[in-house]
């Protein structure tokens, strides 16, 4: 994997970048559907392709070694022959959904027993066998196996907690560099800054992962219960550190305001669940504001959902309808709603990119925040 930085904006810490890799150019900054269980939920791949122009998707280890595991993937050679996606694909290691488990798991120098929330089977994950695993899926962005500390964590665990993450970090690095890709196209290997919400855990952190001289570096333990100021003060405080001639990755952030204020201080890559969990349960995202489709002011809107989108949905259904069908209890109108989101998260990514570029990033972002959150 390559990044090559293009531009830097002069008023924000906001930059337009290129990754390379064996599946494709991305083009930062970015927004990555989550693809948990080897599918973009409700979504069929020509429209993630085509009609949201992802350009990168997750996959999930934890849903995947579960189901449909690692012999069928392996057999189906990967996960893009297995899903037919034939662009860059990034999986995280597992970490936060097995410390969800806080009641099936046991945490331990070398890994982390949990039972499966499917049928109650017996696991262990180590920083080893996360690595292997991540191989046999065959992602082209692999992740660190880290502890996911609870926002509301006291100083005390956060520090033993980050330390752990440091220590199995050189494991999962030691075993990744003695290992080879299984599909013959290359990997890289993302360290994860951890240390809550404590300013000089981060900056010790950022320090540690940044000595580990990687392509690209991830910010997780952000969006798990702390303040929203708190998640972009530890955002400054890492991308001090953090070098600039690589991407860095913030996991699982956020709604349209939390991803504009997470590339104005230096983010390159972003994904959430919020554009299809909230999209099926009625909440749209548009560059005007949040729309509750379910409410009865859009039961006679016969304008297009979204008239100044250019995707195939905004454009085909009226609010009228998509209202109809979510009162309905319509399945395809969580197929709408989630292919609006996407392709609404990703236009902003796109917009963002065009405004670092034209040097008028700061002045349009102080706009689009306020209007992004408004409620329609």
């Amino acid at each position: 994997m390559q990044f090559e930085l293009q531009h830097t904006d002069t008023q924000t810490n906001a930059r337009a970048g290129k990754i390379t890799t064996d599946h494709g150019i991305i083009e930062t900054p970015i927004f990555m559907p989550v693809g948990t269980v080897a599918a973009v939920k409700a979504v069929h791949m020509r429209e993630v392709k085509e009609d949201i122009q992802a350009q990168i998707i997750l996959g999930n280890t934890y849903h995947l070694y579960l189901r449909p595991g690692l012999e069928i993937l392996e057999q189906a050679g990967g996960l893009h022959k297995f899903n037919g996606w034939d662009r860059p694909i990034l999986t995280d290691s597992g970490g936060f959904q097995v410390f969800s488990l806080s009641g099936t798991r046991k945490l331990k120098e070398e890994g982390v027993t949990f039972r499966s929330h499917i049928d109650g089977s017996k696991h262990l994950f180590t920083p080893e066998n996360v690595v292997d695993t991540q191989r046999t899926i065959g992602a082209d962005i692999i992740m660190a196996f880290d502890e996911c500390t609870p926002g509301t964590a006291d100083y005390n665990y956060a520090k033993q907690s980050m330390e752990r993450t440091h220590r199995w970090l050189e494991r999962g690095l030691k075993h990744f560099d003695e290992t080879e890709g299984k599909y013959g196209y290359s990997q890289t290997f993302f360290p994860i800054v951890q240390g809550c919400v404590y300013p000089d855990l981060r900056g010790q952190s950022a320090e540690f992962v940044k000595a580990q001289n990687r392509e690209g570096y991830a910010i997780g333990g952000l969006a798990v219960g702390e303040p929203t100021e708190k998640m972009y003060e530890m955002i400054e405080v890492v991308n001090e550190i953090l070098p600039t001639d690589r991407p860095r990755y913030l996991m699982g952030v956020g709604t349209p305001a939390n991803i504009l204020e997470g590339i104005a201080r230096g983010v390159d890559m972003f994904d959430c669940v919020m554009p299809t969990r909230n999209g099926r349960n009625g909440m749209l995202f548009t560059r005007n504001g949040i729309m509750n489709m379910k409410n009865k002011k859009w039961a006679n809107d016969f304008s297009p959902i979204d008239p100044e989108s250019d995707c195939f949905v905004d454009q085909q259904y009226t609010k009228a309808y998509l209202r109809h069908l979510f009162v309905a209890d319509e399945l395809l109108a969580m197929q709408i709603a989630s292919v609006h989101n996407l392709a609404f998260y990703l236009w902003l990514v796109k917009e963002a990119r065009r405004q670092i570029i034209a040097g008028t990033f700061a002045t349009w972002k102080e706009v689009m925040v306020k209007r992004v959150s408004t409620r329609l």
